[in-house]
């Protein structure tokens, strides 16, 4: 079960960030947000975040946060040249607009020499030294080495005191595959070996086609750490046969999970709540409205599903929920938990995703506390594998990917 660049990072597109409203600009996320305590133990966990949410102001407070580092990050990437550096797996990668408007990535390393483009926002000079370079207004990338000058869509412009025409040898910036999808922004490592992106997630495109996701803004986030690999996360969402022992509130929504184990769901369809539910809150009501355009299964049923490699998208009649893994190492995985609601929900005078928030935060940690026992207990010496009952056939399918990714690495 060890995570891997492998298996992982080189092989696919990764979700990294979801960006507010249809051109993908970013949503609100970093340091200071959603400072939850890690879920050891659930009712602990809770208390501890709701007294966190309280001494910071409450839901208003919280709310006018968000609002405002969101005007701020659309602001910065709007423009051509507005950029992020990002850690992908141990790799610096430059996101960034090009004059086109389109968003292009980077290995954040020049071709001379390989130092490094660009550092973090906020990172403290190195020795006291504040370095030049980096993204030079709308036009260009320069190296603050020896000034070797890129254009933003990674073309080598100018290697100066160099009279040889270099023109002929490929020194353009070494690229990261960058697609999007829903207010999404996916990233590919080595894009030279990745297929087509929308055919990998045409599932989800279909099942959630009704879903204004592109439409929708970041209400809440909440960063998870857990002590758990990336693949017991994935195996945990994709069943619901622990739901009866694990998640007695989500059963009282959706009884359909106690009974037989969640066996024979159609989850294309989506699964029905309890008579009188219409979303995934403890009442399993809402004063939100639902979105607008969905059928008559999708008011009343819940969809989720997987785009693998690590993002979970769980769809309901007034909000959705996106997690995104990031894993660290074998055993370590940071999940960050986006809620989702229709923009004039959020500016609202009154809004108050709590009835969402507290309710979601209950099951998820109690999943993340169940998947560090499942990561406790495999570490074990004597076990070398588990088996599938019928209501966990969907967890062949992580199975299967993994496998087709890793296989001739493995037998090499």
């Amino acid at each position: 079960m060890a995570g891997s660049r492998t298996e992982f990072g080189d092989v696919d597109f990764l979700a990294l960030h979801f960006f507010e409203g249809s051109d993908l600009r970013r949503g609100q996320h970093g340091e200071g947000f959603s400072p939850f305590t890690q879920s050891v133990q659930v009712a602990f966990a809770l208390s501890e975040a709701l007294d966190e949410l309280h001494e910071s102001g409450g839901w208003r407070t919280r709310r006018q946060q968000y609002v405002d580092r969101a005007q701020r990050i659309n602001e910065e990437l709007s423009a051509a040249g507005d950029h992020r550096v990002l850690d992908l797996h141990g790799e610096s990668v430059l996101l960034l607009r090009n004059p086109q408007g389109e968003f292009r990535a980077f290995y954040n390393v020049c071709r001379h020499r390989g130092a490094r483009l660009c550092v973090t926002e906020g990172t403290p000079p190195r020795h006291g030294q504040v370095l030049g370079g980096g993204v030079m207004g709308s036009r260009a990338i320069m190296c603050p080495y020896h000034a070797w000058t890129y254009d933003l869509d990674g073309r080598l412009q100018r290697a100066p005191h160099i009279d040889e025409d270099l023109s002929a040898v490929d020194l353009n910036l070494h690229p990261v595959g960058v697609a999007g999808w829903g207010g999404f922004v996916f990233l590919h490592l080595s894009p030279a070996q990745s297929a087509d992106f929308l055919p990998q997630i045409d599932s989800a495109v279909k099942q959630f086609r009704r879903y204004p996701l592109s439409d929708l803004r970041i209400g809440h986030s909440i960063r998870y750490e857990v002590a758990a690999n990336w693949k017991v996360l994935c195996e945990n969402y994709n069943e619901c046969y622990h739901c009866g022992p694990v998640h007695p509130e989500l059963c009282e929504i959706v009884p359909v999970f106690k009974r037989g184990g969640g066996a024979d769901l159609d989850w294309e369809r989506g699964i029905p709540h309890r008579d009188g539910a219409v979303t995934f809150t403890a009442t399993g009501t809402t004063q939100r409205r639902m979105f607008p355009g969905l059928n008559d299964d999708e008011q009343v049923r819940h969809k989720g599903d997987l785009l693998y490699p690590n993002l979970f998208l769980s769809a309901s009649s007034d909000h959705i929920v996106a997690f995104v893994l990031h894993p660290r190492d074998a055993g370590h995985t940071t999940v960050e938990c986006h809620f989702l609601f229709e923009s004039f929900e959020i500016e609202k005078s009154g809004f108050d995703p709590s009835d969402a928030v507290e309710f979601w935060h209950k099951v998820n940690c109690q999943d993340w506390a169940i998947c560090e026992r499942v990561q406790l207990g495999i570490n074990s010496r004597v076990h070398d594998h588990g088996i599938f009952s019928p209501m966990e056939d969907w967890n062949l399918d992580i199975r299967r990917y993994v496998t087709d990714r890793i296989g001739p690495h493995v037998n090499a």
